[in-house]
C-alpha cells in the first residue's frame, strides 16, 4: 500500500510525463495545491487512457464502470492515484461528482456518439473538459463568486474545442469526428484523408470551417476567463498559463489552418514557458 506521500509522488510523475500543457500551469501553484491537482489529473488520465486504448468496447465500458465503483469508496482503494485523490478531497472542496461526468463523456467516445448540432458537442465538451475545469476550481478555491463553477466549465469547453481543431486528422484516422454535422454541411466539408496523408480541403471549405470554429471557441474563452479575477494570484497564474497555451495554439491554427491537415500541432517547450512566465508576472494576453 502506498503512503499518501508516495501516492502524490506517483501522481506528480504521471502528470509531468503525460500532461505537457497542463504541467506548465501546475508548476506555478504552491506545493500543496500542485500535489492535489496532480492527483486530479492522474485519475482523469486513467479515465482517458481507457477511452483511447486498444481494448474492445465492452472491456472499456467495464473499466469505466469499475472506476465509478471505486469513486464510491475511495478510502477502500490501495491504488496510489485513488489514495492521493482521497486525501486531496479531504483537504479541498473537490467536486468528485465531476469525475462521473468525465466518465459519461468518455463513454460517448466508446459508444461512438454522433454530433449533429453544436449543442451536442457542447454537452460532450462539458463532460470531458468542463468537468476538469470544475475539479481544478475545487483545488484553486475562489473569492465569493456564484458564477465561478460556470466560468470554470466554460473555460474547459473552450480548451476542448481547441483540442478538437488540433486533432481533426488524428481523430478521423481513429474513426472519430467531433466537428458537428451541421457545421460540416454548412461549409460543404467531407472529412477525408488524401493519398498524400493530408486532410482534403476541396474548395477551401475545411479552412473556412476552421476559421469559423476558432472564432466561436474564442467566445467561450472570453466567458471562461472571467474566472481568473476571482482566484488568488498563484491559482490565477496557473489558470492563465494553461488557457494561454491553448489560446496561443488556437491562434496559430486560425492563422494557418493547413498546419493541422497533416500533423498534430503543438507549441515548443520554450513557447509554453514564455506563456507561463507571462501568466505569473501578470503580463498575460
Amino acid at each position: 500500500m502506498s503512503t499518501v506521500e508516495e501516492a502524490y509522488e506517483h501522481c506528480a510523475l504521471v502528470t509531468k510525463e503525460q500532461a505537457r500543457n497542463f504541467y506548465y500551469g501546475i508548476r506555478l501553484l504552491p506545493p500543496d495545491k500542485r500535489s492535489a491537482l496532480c492527483a486530479v489529473y492522474a485519475l482523469a488520465r486513467i479515465v482517458d487512457d481507457i477511452g483511447d486504448g486498444d481494448l474492445p468496447p465492452e472491456a472499456k465500458l467495464q473499466g469505466l464502470a469499475d472506476i465509478r465503483k471505486s469513486l464510491g469508496d475511495l478510502s477502500a482503494s490501495t491504488d496510489p492515484v485513488y489514495v492521493a485523490v482521497a486525501d486531496a478531497a479531504r483537504r479541498y472542496p473537490i467536486p468528485l461528482g465531476a469525475f462521473e461526468e468525465l466518465l459519461d463523456g468518455v463513454e460517448m467516445d466508446v459508444t461512438g456518439r454522433e454530433y449533429v448540432r453544436f449543442e451536442d458537442l457542447v454537452e460532450y465538451c462539458r463532460c470531458v473538459a468542463g468537468s476538469v475545469g470544475r475539479l481544478c476550481l475545487g483545488v484553486f478555491g475562489s473569492k465569493p463568486e456564484p458564477e465561478a463553477p460556470t466560468y470554470a466549465d466554460e473555460l474547459g469547453i473552450a480548451l476542448q474545442q481547441t483540442n478538437i481543431l488540433r486533432d481533426i486528422r488524428e481523430d478521423l484516422l481513429n474513426g472519430r469526428v467531433y466537428l458537428p454535422k451541421e457545421d460540416l454541411d454548412k461549409f460543404g466539408v467531407e472529412l477525408k484523408v488524401g493519398e498524400d496523408g493530408r486532410l482534403a480541403d476541396d474548395g477551401g471549405g475545411l479552412t473556412a470551417l476552421v476559421h469559423f470554429s476558432a472564432a466561436r471557441a474564442r467566445d467561450w474563452y472570453a466567458r471562461g476567463l472571467k474566472l481568473v479575477p476571482s482566484l488568488d494570484r498563484r491559482s490565477a497564474a496557473c489558470c492563465a498559463a494553461m488557457s494561454g497555451i491553448y489560446r496561443t495554439l488556437l491562434d496559430r491554427i486560425d492563422e494557418q489552418p493547413s498546419l493541422v491537415f497533416d500533423r498534430r500541432l503543438s507549441l515548443s517547450g520554450r513557447e509554453k514557458a514564455v506563456v507561463a512566465v507571462r501568466a505569473l508576472t501578470g503580463i498575460g494576453r
